[in-house]
């Protein structure tokens, strides 16, 4: 249950509305379960430690992996006590958590998910224009590079032993001139004896 026991019904609805627009917007990549409201019919976990998280995205495949967990905000649930009752806990499931949030509210997310160490892989905003919502990707978190091999040092004698000799540039053709008009001149290489 979240720490926002009532929303104001404007807002619920606005949450449920782009729960339910990201459902159909991940329809065709992945199984889009949602939680609208109260509503508690995807979990992710089982037991007592079951979370209900707005919207879960399975994969398509037989095995039904989880890829996703998305959670929607409003203006008044960006805070610090749904940071720490929801955010952290579904961050730290396997999958990916993409949290979304008013575009007025993207720097307040950010802030919040760094004082409590929480990894969000993607931070969405949103915002509506009549009956049309936008969403812009305002943050993703980079992939892991893997650390580069290290090697052991080499000494010095060792390693000019090692260093191959640079090659001779092949000659080139020059140009001169020579009363009025240009003479092609190659340059030859010494003749060997």
């Amino acid at each position: 249950m979240s720490p926002i026991l009532v929303r104001p019904v404007r807002e619920q609805l606005e949450h449920d509305r782009i729960i339910r627009l990201l459902q159909t917007k991940n329809r065709r990549k992945y199984d889009a379960g949602i939680n609208p409201g109260s509503e508690q019919n995807v979990a992710v976990g089982s037991g007592p430690t079951a979370i209900y998280p707005d919207l879960v995205l399975t994969s398509l495949d037989r095995g039904r992996r989880l890829q996703a967990i998305v959670e929607v905000e409003t203006g008044e649930s960006v805070n610090h006590l749904e940071a720490l009752a929801e955010w952290a806990p579904f961050a730290k499931t396997r999958a990916a958590f993409h949290l979304y949030v008013p575009s007025t509210m993207v720097d307040v997310a950010r802030r919040l998910c760094e004082e409590n160490q929480i990894t969000v892989n993607e931070i969405w905003s949103f915002h509506a224009m009549g009956d049309d919502v936008r969403f812009t990707l305002v943050h993703r978190v980079r992939e892991a590079t893997p650390p580069a091999p290290q090697h052991p040092p080499v000494p010095a004698p060792a390693l000019a032993a090692r260093r191959k000799p640079t090659p001779r540039p092949p000659a080139r053709a020059a140009k001169t001139r020579s009363r009025g008009r240009a003479v092609k001149k190659v340059a030859r290489a010494p003749k060997r004896k």
